[in-house]
């Protein structure tokens, strides 16, 4: 609250007439409320008078003496807000409204012993007087205030509307900064200023511009630089803060948080605003005054803040403008670039295209039908649309090689025929080197020189000679040659490019003519010998005939017993299940069978023994079937018959029990007497089935039933079967995604002092929260998640989880076990594995005992033993569960660092009953042995008063099971401690 001060009046010398004057003349509110004070100051009685008003700004006040006590102003302002009348009078004090709705009063301070009813009739018609010329005064402030908001929004509007015509300007980012530096110094004073841009996503920044009128090392503009290396700066804080920052640097560094190094000359003022696009800092404007009385405000504050929005927009419009003109100009050049390599690309194309079209007649000349001389004569005529060829031969060498043959040459119009012995010509130096020659007058004497052509086999040499060798099979065999008299006529590279093409079709046109030729005469030869061979081909199909209807059987029979094999029994299936589908009545059975211990009887008496064991099998199951049923033998030891038709599966079990009668009946076979069996399968097949896979699935399903029900017998497939196969598959998947959707949860059941029931420690105990069969125990799944591959992702799930629930728990002197199987023992580094989780979940080491069975020591105890040694060396402990049921328990007691033992529950559960005295003895024995060892005892399984009792008559004073406590989860125990509590 602002108290303008303003100094006293006078006493009137005129009496009222004299202040009437006085406040005709007083403009501003102050001078009203210093006249209307000094007036009720005046007055007898009166002690101390304050006006207090309230215009476009802050409230003010007006004290005729000493400084107003703004507590007492307040208070007396909400005593008129709360009260309608016009004054009010509280204790020595009385306040008077001087416009409605409290805008400005008058509060007067009585002299004691003063009424200020008499003071108040005094004032009330000057009071009457003041109040419309102070109301007056009120309203032309407010509209002075608001002129000069207006002023400044104007200023501030034509500033933006400058800086966004100058985002879609053609000036260039130096000028563009330049100018908005002008602008801003139009707001406030900016003669120091710099603006900074920075890049969030790679913590980059860079000073955009940079005016300082003390500050020497200006720092580099045209490069970004990392941002660490302004660290703990203004500027840094100011970016990285993303809030204003205004003042001295001592009030600055009040505003931030951690290490502050300012860097540079030492500002009076110092003003920063970040620039924020979506509350994200994107740069910052900053000015700064090194002059004393030169500073900056809130409102400049706010100003600046304000501007830096709309500076922003314009730095990334001009960024994007800019980088779309260079985008344009280097698409320009691309473009400009392209368009060049088109046209050379239209003038290659109609080059390419008169060469192509060249080809193609060549390519037809090969196989029109005209002779050696027109071919000769229209091939001039192509090459001389390519190139001048008025001179032009073709030379061909002889079969023999020996001479060169000129099938056509035409020299200055004139058409000759020859033929001469290889020389040293300009053809035969082509011929010799394989390579295109073009040679001027001067390259054909500089050959001579160096003795590679003959001038006098050369002749009258041409002014340009062109050659190329005409190619076949990377073999030449001849040239095509232009050359020229006339000196104004020559070849160059594009022509030798041209001939050298034309010659490779030329070369294959005389190739294909020639052996047109060649073709006809060995067709001749060749009706001939069709003739004969016909003949011999008759003879040739009959035995192949033959062969092929050995071999379809042989590939369709076992070698070794004869019998059909895989392939023929799934076509035969096939088949039947195809009369199955139109015939719905029909069913058929196929029997699986698997001869019993074949494996022994091949290891002990040998191959040849098990062969002639195989083939007698075969002949007995061949015997009890009768046509068009099929034994056939699947592999190995397994056979299986199709029974094509019957009625019903009685039918089907019948013929399986004479199968396996008669292979019951004992064999000899290399010397020895052999009584044989077999396990079967039976599928009963009807118009369900639609593969012979199916079917054979379905087979073997019920042999591996029979298998597992004892061997020597059969089983017919039915959906109980189907489904228990089927259910392990669903499991499987269901494991899995259990996996995944973390669905397995440890349950603790508690470890318990037998003397007091005081809990000492938790097992960890799975189970599966299935989604929709609910809490599975272990049993329930645990077979198919060890077959699977799953049970060891399993048991880290559930020691992590374990430690994690464990740790809830309120008591923190209770230990934690849970159980280690083979699997986990094999690995070298699970013990460095168990140390890494205990670290992850923050268990201490001492709190976890792992429990391992005797079994799981069987494949690598001293491995195991290392292992736990150096387990127990961090604090965890080691428990051996199941104790006496395994194999050595004794030697396990002292060579393996063993903190606790579990007795088996075989042994517990007799315990408590008078004829079970064994038992006893057995228990008794353990813990003398453990008190021996210095080992802990639990004992398992628990479920009666009694056993507790036995327990603890024989000193056992620990123990596990259902009279102590069921497994739960974490919830439960949290609650019971909770009860505890």
């Amino acid at each position: 609250m602002s108290s303008p001060r303003a100094t006293p009046l006078e006493p009137s010398q005129g009496g009222e007439a004299g202040w009437l004057a006085r406040l005709v003349g007083a403009t501003t509110p102050a001078e009203v409320a210093t006249v209307v004070a000094a007036f009720a100051q005046e007055q007898a009685g009166c002690r101390h008078a304050v006006v207090a008003w309230a215009g476009s700004g802050l409230p003010r006040t007006y004290s005729s003496s000493g400084r107003p006590d703004h507590a007492r102003i307040d208070r007396a302002r909400t005593l008129l807000t709360s009260n309608a009348r016009g004054s009010v009078r509280q204790g020595q004090e009385l306040l008077v409204r001087l416009l409605p709705q409290e805008r400005a009063f008058l509060m007067l301070e009585v002299e004691r012993g003063q009424a200020p009813e008499p003071l108040l009739g005094q004032l009330q018609p000057f009071l009457e007087l003041a109040g419309p010329y102070l109301q007056r005064a009120l309203k032309l402030a407010d509209l002075e205030d608001s002129h000069k908001q207006l002023v400044r929004s104007e200023v501030l509007q034509r500033a933006l509307f400058a800086i966004s015509d100058l985002a879609g300007s053609d000036l260039d980012m130096p000028e563009m900064l330049k100018r908005i530096h002008g602008i801003i110094s139009t707001l406030m004073y900016a003669e120091n200023f710099f603006i900074v841009r920075s890049d969030p996503q790679h913590g980059t920044m860079r000073f955009l511009y940079y005016a300082d009128i003390e500050d020497t090392d200006a720092p580099d503009t045209s490069h970004d630089v990392p941002l660490e290396s302004l660290r703990n700066s203004m500027t840094w804080h100011l970016l990285t803060g993303g809030k204003a920052l205004m003042g001295s640097l001592d009030q600055i560094s009040r505003q931030v948080s951690g290490i502050f190094a300012p860097s540079g000359p030492e500002a009076v003022d110092w003003l920063g605003v970040p620039m924020l696009r979506d509350g994200q800092v994107h740069g910052a404007l900053v000015v700064q005054s090194y002059q004393a009385g030169i500073g900056f405000s809130e409102d400049d504050r706010a100003l600046l803040e304000f501007v830096g929005s709309h500076v922003l927009t314009a730095l990334e419009r001009k960024q994007s403008k800019d980088e779309l003109e260079e985008r344009v100009r280097l698409r320009t050049q691309e473009l400009a670039e392209a368009n060049r390599g088109l046209q050379q690309e239209v003038l290659e194309r109609q080059r390419a295209e008169r060469l192509q079209a060249a080809l193609f007649h060549l390519a037809q000349l090969a196989t029109a039908d005209i002779d050696e001389n027109e071919f000769y004569e229209r091939t001039h005529a192509v090459v001389g649309e390519l190139i001048n060829a008025e001179n032009f031969f073709i030379a061909l060498l002889s079969d023999d090689r020996q001479k060169l043959v000129f099938p056509y040459y035409v020299d200055a119009g004139v058409r000759k025929a020859q033929e001469r012995p290889l020389g040293r010509g300009l053809s035969e130096y082509v011929l010799r080197g394989g390579q295109p020659l073009l040679a001027f007058q001067e390259d054909t004497m500089e050959l001579a020189r160096r003795d590679e052509v003959d001038l006098v086999r050369v002749g009258r040499p041409a002014v340009c000679w062109l050659g190329v060798p005409l190619r076949v099979d990377e073999q030449a065999i001849g040239l095509v040659a232009v050359q020229s008299y006339t000196p104004s006529i020559d070849y160059d590279q594009a022509d030798q490019e041209l001939l050298t093409f034309a010659a490779l079709q030329i070369a294959n046109s005389i190739h294909r003519r020639r052996a047109a030729v060649s073709l006809q005469r060995a067709y001749a030869e060749l009706e001939q010998r069709v003739a004969e061979r016909t003949s011999e081909l008759r003879q040739e199909i009959t035995e192949r005939e033959r062969v092929q209807s050995q071999l379809k059987h042989e590939v369709m029979h076992d070698a070794l017993t004869g019998l059909p094999n895989r392939g023929f029994l799934r076509d035969r299936l096939e088949r039947v299940l195809a009369i199955l589908q139109r015939e719905p009545g029909r069913r058929c059975a196929l029997l699986y069978l698997d001869v019993d211990r074949f494996k022994v009887i091949n290891d002990s008496l040998g191959h040849l023994a098990g062969d002639a064991f195989l083939k007698e099998i075969a002949r007995r199951l061949h015997d009890c079937v009768r046509e068009p049923d099929v034994v056939a033998r699947l592999s190995g030891d397994e056979f299986a018959i199709l029974l094509e038709d019957i009625d019903i599966p009685a039918a089907a079990i019948a013929v399986a029990q004479r199968v396996l009668d008669a292979l019951s009946v004992p064999m000899q076979v290399a010397g020895r007497e052999l009584a044989p069996s077999a396990s079967m399968g039976i599928a009963i097949g009807d118009n369900t089935y639609v593969t012979a896979d199916e079917v054979l699935r379905d087979a073997d399903i019920a042999l591996y039933r029979a298998k597992e029900q004892g061997r020597k017998r059969y089983e017919l497939f039915d959906e109980t079967l189907a489904k228990n196969v089927i259910d392990v598959l669903t499991m499987e998947g269901e494991l899995r995604q259990a996996l995944a959707r973390d669905e397995f949860e440890p349950y603790l059941q508690p470890f318990c002092r037998l003397a007091d029931g005081a809990v000492v420690g938790y097992e960890a105990l799975l189970r599966w929260n299935h989604p929709k069969l609910g809490v599975l125990g272990p049993a329930d799944f645990l077979k198919v998640a060890h077959d699977s591959g799953h049970i060891e992702s399993i048991d880290w799930r559930l020691f992590e989880r374990g430690c994690e629930r464990f740790l809830q728990l309120a008591d923190k002197n209770t230990f934690l076990t849970f159980n280690v199987s083979a699997l986990h023992l094999r690995h070298r580094d699970f013990d460095a594995r168990l140390v890494r989780l205990l670290e992850r979940t923050g268990l201490p080491p001492w709190r976890l005992i792992v429990e391992v069975t005797e079994g799981s020591l069987l494949d690598n105890p001293e491995q195991v033993r290392t292992m736990l040694e150096r387990l127990r060396a961090i604090g965890v402990g080691a428990a051996l569960d199941d104790f006496g049921t395994g194999y050595s328990s004794l030697s396990y007691l002292h060579s393996l660092p063993l903190r606790m033992l579990k007795i088996d529950r075989a042994f517990v559960h007799a315990l408590g009953e008078d004829e079970h005295t064994t038992a006893t003895t057995v228990v008794a024995a353990i813990l003398a042995l453990a008190r021996a060892l210095d080992i802990q005892v639990i004992a398992e399984g628990i479920e009666t008063p009694a056993q507790c009792e036995a327990l603890l008559g024989m000193g056992c004073e620990l123990g596990q099971g259902y009279l102590l406590g069921h497994p739960a989860p974490i919830g439960a125990w949290l609650g019971r401690e909770g009860r505890a509590d």
